[in-house]
């Protein structure tokens, strides 16, 4: 018998949005999400162990509350292992919503 094994990844567009939460250099959120994009989550982690904000430290802890659910999204993408949003499923509810209300 096969048996299936659920995989969770963490939705890139508000991994991103809680990077950008974190404010300071442009260039530094850039290179974090390019860094991120490829699912380097020590490397990620390293960038934020020096700022002292309370918005860095709330970074790290979502880093490791999540870092099961962080995967390498370009590959995932090029691959098409894997959706790397969540709009799809988002949308899928409403539909389901408007229908349940017919």
């Amino acid at each position: 018998m096969f048996k299936f094994q659920r995989l969770e990844i963490l939705d890139w567009y508000h991994f991103k949005e809680n990077l950008y939460k974190v404010g300071g250099s442009l260039k530094r959120s850039k290179g974090t999400e390019a860094i991120l994009w490829q699912g380097c989550v020590d490397e990620t982690k390293a960038l934020f162990t020096r700022l002292r904000g309370k918005q860095a430290k709330n970074f790290t802890a979502y880093i490791d509350k999540h870092k099961s659910r962080i995967a390498n999204y370009g590959y995932s993408q090029a691959e098409g292992i894997s959706s790397i949003g969540s709009g799809a499923i988002q949308s899928a509810i409403k539909q389901i919503g408007k229908r349940i209300k017919i």
